[in-house]
C-alpha cells in the first residue's frame, strides 16, 4: 500500500515531522523528487535532526529510499550520514536509486550567476544547483548515480558535458573554468563511499509493495511551488505534488491508496515570489518568531500570512487529497481575533481559483473571514475534545473550507505533540 505525504502550501508545512510520526506504521520511506534546496527538521526528545537528502523514515530504523527523481548532491548526503552514524543510526538503511541524477559543481555556480542575471526579477534560490540539474536531466546532458559506477563512462560523461559547461563559465558569465580532472577525481571518490547504498529503485520498491509493505512517498517542497501547478516561475525545479510521486519513485498511479496534505495553520514563504495574504507589521513579524520560522536548508526568514483556502482548495483537488494534517495550530495561541482567506476579488471579479497572471496576483484583494481566537497554550493538549472550542471551532472551518478531513493536528515539534483525529 502506497501512501503520499505532500505539503499543500508554499512548504516547511511539517512535512519532516509528520514523516517521523507516520514512520511507526509503514515498512519503508521514499523521498520522490527534490534535492538539497528542502530541508526536514524533526525532534525526538532533546535531539533535533535537520535532514536535506536523507528520508526522515530513517529516524525511526525503517528502509529509507531516495527515489529516481531527486537530485542527489553526494558532498551533502555522505554529511549527512556521517552526522546520523555519529548520533547513533544506522546508515545502511539507505538506498539510492541509480537513476538519479547527480548535481555537479558546475550547477551550483550556474544556479548562482544565473538568478543574479535576473536582477529585480531574482527567483531567490537557495543556490544549490537544483535548477540547473533537472535542467541537464530534461537537456540529456544528466549524470546519473548509475554512471558514478562506472569510472570510464564517468569520466567521459564528465569531461564532455564540462567543455560546454567552461565554454559558458567564460564566454557568457566572465567566470573561471573549472578542472574537468579534479571534479572526476573528487566525484569517483564520492562514488566508493556511496556504492553500498545504490540500488534500482523502482524495482525495490514495487517488490515491497508486491509483498504488502506500507511504503511512505515523502515530498519535498509544497503543491505551490510544483514547476506545473505552483506559482510559476517563483517555484522548484521538480513535481513536489502526489503525481511526481508516480513518477519520483517509478510506481504506478494504482498503487496509491492515501494522499496526505500537511498544511500550517497559518503559511509561510521563503524566497521570493507572490503571497497573497501575508501578513504585515507587528503580526507578521511576531509570527515568525513564535513559529521560529526561518528555512531549515538555508536558514532564510519566511514571511508569514494568513491561511489560504484558495490554495487549499487547489492542492486538495490537484493532489486528491483523502486526509490533511494541520501543523503549528499552537502558534495561534493568544491572537485575538483569526483569519482565512477564502477567495480573491481582481477589479471587482470574485476568484476562487490561484490565478496565473502575475500582473493579476500583484493587486489582488482578498476576502477573509474572522474567526475568534483562543487564549490557552495548547501545546500540552494530546486529545481532540481537550482543545479550546474556538480552536476545534478553526480546525473544523478548515476542514469544511478545504472538503477534506483532518486527521492528524500538530501542536508542537516534538513527535509526542500530535493529536490524531478522523475527523470533527
Amino acid at each position: 500500500m502506497g501512501i503520499v505525504l505532500i505539503g499543500v502550501q508554499w512548504g516547511d508545512e511539517g512535512k519532516g515531522k509528520m514523516t517521523d510520526f507516520l514512520a511507526d506504521q509503514v515498512d519503508a520511506v521514499v523521498r520522490y523528487q527534490g534535492g538539497a534546496n528542502a530541508g526536514h527538521t524533526i525532534v525526538i526528545g532533546r535531539h533535533e535532526y535537520r535532514l536535506n537528502l536523507v528520508p526522515s523514515g530513517i529516524l525511526t530504523g525503517k528502509l529509507s529510499i531516495i527515489g529516481n527523481g531527486v537530485v542527489l548532491d553526494p558532498e551533502l548526503l555522505l554529511q549527512e550520514l556521517g552526522d546520523l552514524q555519529e548520533q547513533g543510526h544506522d546508515p545502511a538503511l539507505l538506498k539510492i536509486s541509480d537513476a538519479a541524477h547527480v548535481i555537479m559543481p558546475y550547477h551550483k555556480i550556474l544556479d548562482a550567476v544565473e538568478d543574479e542575471l535576473r536582477g529585480a526579477k531574482r527567483l531567490g534560490t537557495t543556490g544549490r544547483g537544483i535548477g540547473p540539474a533537472y535542467r541537464d536531466k530534461a537537456a540529456r546532458w544528466g549524470v546519473r548515480v548509475a554512471d558514478l559506477a562506472n569510472a570510464g563512462t564517468f569520466s567521459d560523461r564528465i569531461r564532455g558535458a564540462m567543455e560546454r559547461v567552461n565554454a559558458v563559465l567564460q564566454h557568457v558569465h566572465d567566470r573561471d573554468p573549472l578542472d574537468p580532472e579534479e571534479v572526476i577525481d573528487t566525484y569517483l571518490q564520492y562514488a566508493e563511499e556511496i556504492q553500498p547504498h545504490i540500488c534500482n529503485g523502482p524495482a525495490m520498491i514495487n517488490d515491497l509493495l508486491d509483498d504488502g509493505n506500507r511504503v511512505l512517498f515523502e515530498g519535498a517542497q509544497g503543491t505551490m511551488l510544483d514547476v506545473d501547478h505552483g506559482s510559476y516561475p517563483f517555484v522548484t525545479s521538480s513535481n513536489p505534488t502526489s503525481g511526481g510521486a508516480c513518477v519520483g519513485a517509478g510506481v504506478a498511479p494504482s498503487r496509491i491508496k492515501e494522499v496526505i496534505g500537511v498544511a500550517k495553520a497559518y503559511v509561510t514563504r521563503v524566497g521570493d515570489g507572490p503571497l497573497p495574504t501575508q501578513m504585515t507589521g507587528d503580526l507578521g513579524e511576531k509570527m515568525r518568531i513564535r513559529g521560529n520560522e526561518y528555512g531549515t536548508a538555508t536558514g532564510r526568514p519566511r514571511r508569514c500570512g494568513w491561511l489560504d483556502a484558495v490554495i487549499l482548495r487547489h492542492a486538495a483537488r490537484l493532489n486528491g487529497l483523502t486526509g490533511l494534517c494541520l501543523t503549528k495550530l499552537d502558534v495561534l495561541s493568544g491572537i485575538e481575533e483569526l483569519k482565512i482567506a477564502v477567495a480573491y476579488r481582481h477589479k471587482n471579479r470574485r476568484l476562487e481559483h490561484f490565478p496565473r497572471d502575475p500582473e493579476v496576483l500583484e493587486d489582488l484583494q482578498i476576502e477573509y473571514i474572522s474567526l475568534p481566537g483562543w487564549t490557552e497554550n495548547i501545546s500540552g493538549v494530546r486529545r481532540l475534545a481537550d482543545l479550546p472550542e474556538a480552536a476545534q471551532y478553526y480546525v473544523d472551518t478548515v476542514s469544511d473550507l478545504a472538503g477534506v478531513p483532518v486527521n492528524y493536528l500538530s501542536v508542537g515539534p516534538a513527535r509526542n505533540q500530535t493529536i490524531e483525529c478522523e475527523s470533527l
